[in-house]
Protein backbone atom coordinates (compact mmCIF):
# COMPACT_ATOMS: atom_id res chain seq x y z
CA UNK A 1 0.00 0.00 0.00
CA UNK A 2 1.41 3.43 -1.18
CA UNK A 3 2.09 5.69 1.72
CA UNK A 4 0.37 9.33 0.98
CA UNK A 5 2.67 11.77 3.85
CA UNK A 6 3.30 14.41 0.79
CA UNK A 7 5.00 16.89 3.01
CA UNK A 8 7.60 14.24 4.37
CA UNK A 9 7.94 12.55 1.09
CA UNK A 10 8.87 16.48 -0.33
CA UNK A 11 11.36 17.02 2.79
CA UNK A 12 13.44 13.37 2.17
CA UNK A 13 13.89 14.39 -1.33
CA UNK A 14 14.85 17.59 -0.81
CA UNK A 15 17.66 16.30 1.82
CA UNK A 16 18.38 13.56 -1.55
CA UNK A 17 18.44 16.80 -3.53
CA UNK A 18 21.11 18.36 -1.24
CA UNK A 19 23.46 15.42 -0.78
CA UNK A 20 24.07 15.02 -4.36
CA UNK A 21 24.70 18.54 -4.98
CA UNK A 22 27.21 18.64 -2.30
CA UNK A 23 28.64 15.23 -4.12
CA UNK A 24 29.15 16.85 -7.38
CA UNK A 25 30.33 19.95 -5.80
CA UNK A 26 33.21 18.11 -4.53
CA UNK A 27 34.05 15.91 -7.30
CA UNK A 28 33.73 19.45 -9.49
CA UNK A 29 36.32 20.95 -6.97
CA UNK A 30 38.54 18.24 -7.60
CA UNK A 31 38.73 18.45 -11.45
CA UNK A 32 41.15 16.94 -12.84
CA UNK A 33 43.45 17.08 -10.20
CA UNK A 34 42.61 13.07 -10.35
CA UNK A 35 41.95 11.02 -12.79
CA UNK A 36 38.71 9.83 -13.39
CA UNK A 37 39.43 6.19 -13.16
CA UNK A 38 41.45 6.94 -10.16
CA UNK A 39 38.50 8.81 -8.46
CA UNK A 40 35.89 6.51 -9.29
CA UNK A 41 37.54 3.54 -8.02
CA UNK A 42 38.62 5.19 -4.56
CA UNK A 43 34.37 6.51 -4.31
CA UNK A 44 33.52 2.77 -4.42
CA UNK A 45 36.71 1.43 -2.44
CA UNK A 46 35.17 3.93 0.44
CA UNK A 47 31.40 2.89 -0.34
CA UNK A 48 32.50 -1.31 0.19
CA UNK A 49 34.06 0.42 4.25
CA UNK A 50 30.35 1.62 5.12
CA UNK A 51 29.25 -2.00 3.68
CA UNK A 52 30.91 -4.23 6.12
CA UNK A 53 28.30 -4.24 8.89
CA UNK A 54 26.11 -5.81 6.21
CA UNK A 55 28.65 -9.01 5.72
CA UNK A 56 27.33 -11.48 7.65
CA UNK A 57 23.86 -11.03 7.07
CA UNK A 58 24.82 -11.08 2.90
CA UNK A 59 26.92 -14.20 3.35
CA UNK A 60 23.99 -15.94 4.96
CA UNK A 61 21.64 -14.77 2.09
CA UNK A 62 24.15 -16.51 -0.95
CA UNK A 63 23.38 -16.23 -4.64
CA UNK A 64 20.19 -17.26 -6.29
CA UNK A 65 21.29 -19.25 -9.86
CA UNK A 66 22.16 -16.77 -12.35
CA UNK A 67 23.08 -13.78 -9.89
CA UNK A 68 26.25 -13.59 -10.00
CA UNK A 69 26.27 -13.47 -14.41
CA UNK A 70 24.01 -10.72 -13.73
CA UNK A 71 26.11 -8.86 -10.73
CA UNK A 72 28.85 -8.77 -13.00
CA UNK A 73 27.08 -7.03 -15.69
CA UNK A 74 25.85 -4.53 -13.99
CA UNK A 75 29.00 -4.02 -12.23
CA UNK A 76 30.60 -3.30 -15.72
CA UNK A 77 27.69 -1.01 -17.10
CA UNK A 78 27.87 1.17 -13.71
CA UNK A 79 31.83 1.03 -14.00
CA UNK A 80 31.77 2.20 -17.32
CA UNK A 81 29.28 5.17 -16.37
CA UNK A 82 30.69 6.13 -13.12
CA UNK A 83 34.35 7.01 -14.99
CA UNK A 84 32.20 9.04 -17.18
CA UNK A 85 30.48 10.74 -14.79
CA UNK A 86 33.29 11.84 -13.14
CA UNK A 87 35.20 12.94 -16.76
CA UNK A 88 31.99 14.77 -17.00
CA UNK A 89 31.78 16.44 -14.00
CA UNK A 90 35.37 17.76 -14.60
CA UNK A 91 35.24 19.03 -17.53
CA UNK A 92 31.14 20.92 -18.13
CA UNK A 93 29.45 22.95 -16.37
CA UNK A 94 27.57 21.46 -12.62
CA UNK A 95 24.47 22.14 -14.28
CA UNK A 96 24.61 20.72 -17.44
CA UNK A 97 25.42 17.88 -16.01
CA UNK A 98 22.67 17.48 -13.94
CA UNK A 99 20.10 18.01 -16.79
CA UNK A 100 21.83 15.33 -18.97
CA UNK A 101 21.16 13.02 -16.36
CA UNK A 102 17.44 13.65 -16.02
CA UNK A 103 17.43 11.24 -19.22
CA UNK A 104 18.31 8.36 -17.35
CA UNK A 105 14.63 7.58 -16.55
CA UNK A 106 13.61 8.02 -19.71
CA UNK A 107 16.12 6.11 -21.11
CA UNK A 108 15.12 3.45 -18.69
CA UNK A 109 11.41 3.49 -20.13
CA UNK A 110 12.78 3.21 -23.28
CA UNK A 111 15.37 0.26 -22.79
CA UNK A 112 12.27 -1.55 -20.55
CA UNK A 113 10.01 -1.57 -23.98
CA UNK A 114 12.80 -2.82 -26.39
CA UNK A 115 14.40 -5.27 -24.42
CA UNK A 116 11.77 -6.87 -21.97
CA UNK A 117 8.79 -5.75 -24.36
CA UNK A 118 6.87 -3.54 -21.83
CA UNK A 119 4.10 -1.49 -23.18
CA UNK A 120 4.36 1.83 -25.10
CA UNK A 121 1.86 3.22 -25.39
CA UNK A 122 1.58 6.49 -27.57
CA UNK A 123 1.22 8.88 -24.52
CA UNK A 124 5.05 7.23 -23.99
CA UNK A 125 6.07 7.32 -26.96
CA UNK A 126 5.49 11.43 -27.41
CA UNK A 127 6.84 11.91 -23.64
CA UNK A 128 10.20 10.11 -25.00
CA UNK A 129 10.23 12.31 -28.02
CA UNK A 130 9.87 15.30 -25.63
CA UNK A 131 12.87 14.48 -23.18
CA UNK A 132 15.05 14.39 -25.93
CA UNK A 133 14.18 17.62 -27.60
CA UNK A 134 14.80 18.64 -24.28
CA UNK A 135 18.09 17.32 -24.48
CA UNK A 136 19.01 19.02 -28.13
CA UNK A 137 17.69 21.97 -25.97
CA UNK A 138 20.77 21.73 -23.53
CA UNK A 139 23.48 20.58 -25.99
CA UNK A 140 22.22 23.03 -28.70
CA UNK A 141 24.42 20.98 -31.40
CA UNK A 142 25.66 23.00 -34.68
CA UNK A 143 24.78 26.68 -32.18
CA UNK A 144 27.58 25.99 -30.32
CA UNK A 145 30.30 23.13 -29.50
CA UNK A 146 29.37 19.62 -28.03
CA UNK A 147 32.25 19.06 -25.82
CA UNK A 148 33.54 15.76 -24.77
CA UNK A 149 32.21 16.52 -21.65
CA UNK A 150 28.61 16.48 -23.01
CA UNK A 151 29.43 13.18 -25.04
CA UNK A 152 30.57 11.35 -21.39
CA UNK A 153 27.30 12.69 -19.35
CA UNK A 154 25.11 10.95 -22.47
CA UNK A 155 27.23 7.83 -22.03
CA UNK A 156 26.41 7.71 -18.63
CA UNK A 157 22.81 8.29 -18.98
CA UNK A 158 22.66 5.67 -21.47
CA UNK A 159 24.98 3.26 -19.34
CA UNK A 160 23.52 4.09 -15.98
CA UNK A 161 19.72 3.11 -17.53
CA UNK A 162 21.22 -0.03 -18.25
CA UNK A 163 22.37 -0.46 -15.02
CA UNK A 164 18.96 0.30 -13.84
CA UNK A 165 17.20 -2.03 -16.13
CA UNK A 166 19.55 -4.85 -15.08
CA UNK A 167 18.97 -3.77 -11.33
CA UNK A 168 14.78 -4.39 -11.95
CA UNK A 169 15.94 -8.32 -12.73
CA UNK A 170 18.10 -8.45 -10.12
CA UNK A 171 15.69 -7.46 -7.13
CA UNK A 172 13.51 -10.55 -8.19
CA UNK A 173 16.20 -12.79 -7.28
CA UNK A 174 18.21 -10.67 -4.52
CA UNK A 175 17.58 -8.48 -1.59
CA UNK A 176 17.80 -5.10 -1.80
CA UNK A 177 21.23 -4.23 0.26
CA UNK A 178 22.73 -7.61 -1.65
CA UNK A 179 22.07 -5.94 -5.02
CA UNK A 180 23.49 -2.44 -3.22
CA UNK A 181 26.81 -3.90 -1.43
CA UNK A 182 27.32 -6.34 -4.78
CA UNK A 183 27.69 -3.08 -7.32
CA UNK A 184 29.79 -1.59 -4.91
CA UNK A 185 32.26 -4.60 -4.57
CA UNK A 186 32.10 -5.43 -8.43
CA UNK A 187 32.32 -2.00 -9.59
CA UNK A 188 35.68 -1.93 -7.19
CA UNK A 189 36.76 -4.61 -8.61
CA UNK A 190 36.49 -3.67 -11.82
CA UNK A 191 37.99 -0.45 -11.53
CA UNK A 192 40.87 -0.95 -9.24
CA UNK A 193 43.19 -2.22 -12.47
CA UNK A 194 42.13 0.75 -14.24
CA UNK A 195 43.16 3.07 -11.31
CA UNK A 196 46.60 1.03 -10.74
CA UNK A 197 47.23 2.12 -14.73
CA UNK A 198 46.65 5.92 -13.61
CA UNK A 199 47.61 5.94 -10.07
CA UNK A 200 48.72 9.40 -8.88
CA UNK A 201 49.52 9.64 -4.86
CA UNK A 202 46.10 11.84 -3.58
CA UNK A 203 46.80 14.02 -0.56
CA UNK A 204 45.29 13.29 2.65
CA UNK A 205 42.76 16.26 1.79
CA UNK A 206 41.64 14.08 -1.86
CA UNK A 207 41.39 11.12 0.05
CA UNK A 208 38.92 12.74 2.86
CA UNK A 209 36.78 14.62 0.00
CA UNK A 210 36.45 10.76 -1.72
CA UNK A 211 35.50 9.81 1.28
CA UNK A 212 33.07 12.66 1.38
CA UNK A 213 31.54 11.45 -2.43
CA UNK A 214 30.87 8.11 -0.74
CA UNK A 215 29.37 9.52 2.20
CA UNK A 216 26.91 12.14 0.52
CA UNK A 217 26.16 9.19 -2.63
CA UNK A 218 25.04 6.85 0.19
CA UNK A 219 23.06 9.06 2.11
CA UNK A 220 21.43 10.66 -0.85
CA UNK A 221 20.26 7.42 -2.36
CA UNK A 222 18.71 6.52 1.17
CA UNK A 223 17.00 9.69 1.24
CA UNK A 224 15.37 9.48 -1.61
CA UNK A 225 14.45 5.22 -1.02
CA UNK A 226 13.13 7.54 1.92
CA UNK A 227 11.05 9.78 -0.37
CA UNK A 228 9.61 7.50 -2.74
CA UNK A 229 8.07 5.06 0.99
CA UNK A 230 6.81 8.27 2.11
CA UNK A 231 4.57 9.59 -0.85
CA UNK A 232 3.54 8.68 -4.07
CA UNK A 233 6.20 9.43 -7.27
CA UNK A 234 3.83 12.18 -8.38
CA UNK A 235 4.66 14.56 -5.56
CA UNK A 236 8.35 13.34 -5.11
CA UNK A 237 9.45 13.40 -8.52
CA UNK A 238 9.18 17.29 -9.89
CA UNK A 239 11.16 18.07 -7.18
CA UNK A 240 14.06 16.47 -8.39
CA UNK A 241 13.77 19.61 -10.62
CA UNK A 242 15.23 21.42 -7.78
CA UNK A 243 18.53 19.59 -8.05
CA UNK A 244 18.94 21.85 -11.55
CA UNK A 245 18.35 25.09 -9.71
CA UNK A 246 20.78 24.36 -6.56
CA UNK A 247 23.53 22.63 -9.29
CA UNK A 248 23.58 26.01 -11.11
CA UNK A 249 23.56 28.17 -8.05
CA UNK A 250 26.63 26.13 -6.90
CA UNK A 251 28.42 26.04 -10.05
CA UNK A 252 27.68 30.23 -9.99
CA UNK A 253 28.86 30.90 -6.87
CA UNK A 254 31.35 28.23 -5.96
CA UNK A 255 32.98 27.99 -9.03
CA UNK A 256 32.18 30.91 -11.65
CA UNK A 257 29.90 29.02 -14.28
CA UNK A 258 27.74 30.83 -15.67
CA UNK A 259 24.17 30.10 -15.70
CA UNK A 260 23.22 28.88 -19.49
CA UNK A 261 18.79 29.67 -19.74
CA UNK A 262 18.94 26.92 -22.47
CA UNK A 263 20.17 24.37 -19.79
CA UNK A 264 17.19 25.62 -17.11
CA UNK A 265 14.97 25.44 -19.97
CA UNK A 266 16.56 21.93 -21.55
CA UNK A 267 16.31 20.45 -18.11
CA UNK A 268 12.65 21.57 -17.40
CA UNK A 269 11.35 19.87 -20.40
CA UNK A 270 13.01 16.82 -19.74
CA UNK A 271 12.06 16.65 -16.08
CA UNK A 272 8.09 17.89 -17.67
CA UNK A 273 8.60 14.56 -19.20
CA UNK A 274 9.18 12.26 -16.47
CA UNK A 275 6.69 13.77 -14.21
CA UNK A 276 4.22 12.86 -16.84
CA UNK A 277 4.91 9.88 -17.28
CA UNK A 278 4.89 9.47 -13.69
CA UNK A 279 1.89 10.65 -13.45
CA UNK A 280 0.36 8.48 -16.29
CA UNK A 281 1.84 5.06 -14.35
CA UNK A 282 -0.03 6.25 -10.89
CA UNK A 283 -3.28 6.75 -12.76
CA UNK A 284 -2.89 3.74 -14.42
CA UNK A 285 -1.94 1.65 -10.99
CA UNK A 286 -4.98 3.34 -9.41
CA UNK A 287 -7.47 2.28 -12.37
CA UNK A 288 -5.97 -1.11 -12.12
CA UNK A 289 -6.82 -1.52 -8.39
CA UNK A 290 -10.16 -0.02 -8.63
Amino acid sequence: MENNRPALGIAWMLAAGFSFVALNAIVRYMGNDLPAAQNAFLRFAFGCVFLLPLLPRLRAEGFAPGALRLFGLRGVVHAAGVVCWFYAMAHIPMAEVTAIGYLNPILVTLGAALIFGEALSLRRIIAILVALVGAVVILRPGARVVEPGHLAQLGNAFLFASGYLIASRLTRIASPEMVVSMLSVVVTVILLPLAVSVWQAPTPLQYGLLAGTAIFATAGHYFMTRAFASAPLTVTQPVTFLNLIWASMSGYFLFGESVDPFVLLGGGIIIGSIAYLTWRDAVRRRAAAG
